[in-house]
């Protein structure tokens, strides 16, 4: 059976070729860099001790750099498994989860036809080429002599020129024997029901062809001679060969390049501009890893090909207002699909230059520069909102649940959390100049450290107040319930409470570390809302706060009997570090021994979390190597779990200290 080319890289596309290697080889653990599909292992074709053999999925290619061999699933397959070739397509298209086609006479008749398509679009491009060699084509080079190009660039991207003719390239066409429906289908000719006499799409414009992934012509951009042309830039209309948002300008010759410049294990950059001349004017230049979007904003399926080339592809626009805004949708767009090991980076040009401006006068030094400056995804989304006044705690809200609404479409959770924490960051960062000029002495100030400080008479450090059940509020509740947290959802743990409230009956503490306070993340949904109040009366009582004013801000609130149950609960326990009673050095230890362990309790769940996340892809693999050390990690995760459950004696250490107090001690009740 005859399996169409499209068919084989749908399903060469959908499997990792390490997926399929990897049932009949060990991957060398200290060469493979898994985040970016590079795989080394032992070849298995020939018998060696160090791995040379290599496999990359962003090029779904194998090649043993000591026996030579190399190929693609279909060749793997056939060569180690001796399978014929429509087993092994089958094997393959069984992984990837598509069913094998069916005996189509009209799909094979289809085939033959986009093929013979793919033939018509590769004379057009050969007149084209034609026609700029002419006496007629003599403007259109003057105007590629004037943008600084090369005979050598101009023969590279197959550059042409379309005739100020309604029938030339239709008449060479019909002359070559190829038929008007073949023409029309190729997007070559406007034709239509309302037009009697079909002609040229393409008239008096400098031709770019646009190429495949497999470099066949499939379709092409025209940018118009004459001022007067009601399009500068025209592309070929949507054929069978070409769908506009599916395709790169330059993407094969760009793939080539990054691959080139990064080697085999860790692949080079690819850089995003807009147009085609910013391609070619780079290119030209010696930056050959640059691809463009065909007149218009960037897509998705465009994204996907920039991350089959390079885990982290830069995204440059000119610096102008129109390309901020081009810069934000495309952010915009990458974000909900970015994860490890795969993001985008954000050049802007200096305001009015475009790639070719920069390169044309001082080569390619200047463009380098901007490169070496692009911005990250985050800083990206950063530098958009936080633009304009937020003078007045309803903007800051304001701007907080913007940033938590931008960064909760990002599907990895990993990457969300981290997400989270750096805005959260930001955030602190950002607000604490506000606090200072609001605040007196004791009150919020400037710290050494360029963040926001808590500072109280004794002048310590910490960081600008900022509510965590902002962002990360809801990473707790995303966390497995375990025994360590049973109950946590209705009461408060003996750990929480303590934290809580040696916070509370202390505020001194937030004088030394606010940074750290601040950042405490609660299992108890109360706790979380109760912990956010706290942070806010603080900043508000500034160097009026005190265990007293404190507790009244938050009595005021609504949160009277929860500090009283909280109150309660540490009193049966005999935990005195907490309560007013301990002197503050006794109360600071208490506070460090319990955040301590508590840190280390969330720290567990997490390490949970993601080694079940591990062995269920691991299962779902057939993933057996993998599978034993990661159920052990499990296991001892568990154990460790179990010790810290055997002990909610997590403050047994401090529980008697020095005896200090401040006062008569009370029994408990």
């Amino acid at each position: 059976m005859r399996f169409s080319p499209t068919f084989l890289d749908e399903i060469r596309d959908r499997v990792p070729i390490s997926q399929v290697i990897g049932r009949r080889v060990t991957w060398d653990r200290k060469k493979t860099n898994v985040s970016r599909g590079d795989y080394w292992a032992c070849c298995p074709f020939h018998g060696e001790k160090s791995p040379s053999f290599h496999c990359e999925d962003k090029k779904g290619r194998y090649h043993c750099f000591g026996c030579g061999v190399s190929g693609d699933h279909f060749r793997f397959l056939t060569d180690l498994e001796g399978m014929n070739f429509p087993e092994a397509v089958q094997q393959i298209a069984d992984l990837a989860g598509v069913p094998m086609p069916q005996p189509d006479v009209q799909a094979e008749k289809r085939e033959k036809e986009r093929a013979g398509l793919i033939d018509v679009m590769e004379m057009a491009a050969q007149f084209f080429q034609d026609q700029l060699q002419t006496a007629a084509g003599a403007k259109a080079r003057a105007y590629l002599r004037e943008r600084g190009l090369s005979g050598r660039t101009i023969d590279t991207f197959r550059l042409g020129y379309a005739p100020d003719s309604r029938n030339a390239l239709k008449g060479f066409l019909a002359e070559k024997g190829v038929g008007k429906e073949e023409i029309e289908a190729c997007g070559l000719v406007v034709h239509g029901p309302e037009i009697p006499v079909s002609y040229d799409r393409f008239r008096d414009r400098i031709m770019f062809p646009i190429l495949s992934s497999r470099e066949k012509v499939i379709a092409f951009g025209g940018r118009a001679l004459s001022p007067d042309a009601p399009a500068k830039y025209l592309n070929s209309n949507e054929t069978e060969l070409f769908h506009k948002g599916n395709v790169l300008y330059n993407f094969a010759r760009a793939r080539r390049a990054s691959q080139a410049v990064g080697g085999r294990s860790e692949p080079g950059t690819v850089i995003a501009v807009e147009g085609y001349m910013d391609v070619i004017a780079l290119a030209q230049a010696g930056i050959e890893n640059a691809v463009a979007p065909l007149g218009t904003a960037l897509t998705e399926n465009q994204l996907e090909l920039l991350w089959r080339m390079t885990p982290e592809p830069v995204l440059c626009f000119d610096g102008d207002g129109a390309g901020l805004r081009a810069a934000a949708r495309a952010a915009d767009l990458a974000l909900p699909h970015i994860k490890p090991g795969r993001t985008v980076r954000f050049a802007l040009l200096p305001d009015g230059k475009d790639p070719d401006d920069l390169v044309k006068h001082d080569g390619r030094a200047p463009f380098d520069r901007v490169m070496a400056e692009a911005k990250p995804l985050a800083e990206m989304i950063w530098t958009r909102e936080a633009t304009g006044s937020f003078d007045t705690p309803e903007k800051r809200a304001e701007l907080e649940a913007r940033l938590k609404q931008i960064v909760s479409v990002i599907a990895d959770e990993n990457v969300r959390r981290h997400y989270q924490q750096d805005m959260r960051d930001r955030l602190n960062a950002f607000f604490a100049p506000a606090r200072q000029q609001r605040s007196g002495e004791g009150g919020f100030q400037r710290g050494g450290n360029g963040r926001g400080g808590f500072r109280g008479q004794g002048g310590g450090r910490g960081g600008a107040p900022a509510s965590p059940s902002g962002f990360l509020g809801g990473i707790s509740d995303r966390l497995t319930r375990s025994a360590l947290v049973k109950g946590a959802y209705e009461h408060p743990s003996l750990r929480e409470s303590v934290l809580a409230l040696t916070v509370v009956n202390h505020p001194a503490l937030m004088q030394e570390t606010y940074d750290e306070i601040a950042g405490i993340e609660f299992e108890n949904r109360e706790l979380t809302r109760f912990w956010s109040a706290l942070l806010s009366a603080a900043a508000l009582l500034g160097h009026r706060l005190s265990a007293e004013t404190l507790v009244e801000a938050l009595e005021a609130e609504g949160f009277g009997p929860l500090i009283a149950a909280m109150d309660q609960q540490v009193r049966n326990a005999r935990l005195w570090t907490a309560t007013t009673n301990a002197a503050f050095e006794d109360a600071r230890e208490g506070y460090t021994q319990a955040y301590s362990l508590h840190k280390r309790a969330i720290d567990l769940r997490r390490q949970k979390i993601e080694l079940e996340r591990s062995i269920a892809e691991a299962t779902e693999a057939e993933d057996a190597e993998r599978l034993t050390p990661l159920y052990r990690a499990l296991q001892e995760v568990h154990l460790e779990i179990s010790r810290m459950e055997n002990q909610e004696a997590i403050i047994d250490g401090f529980g008697v200290l020095s005896g200090r107090i401040k006062g008569p001690a009370t029994s408990s009740s």
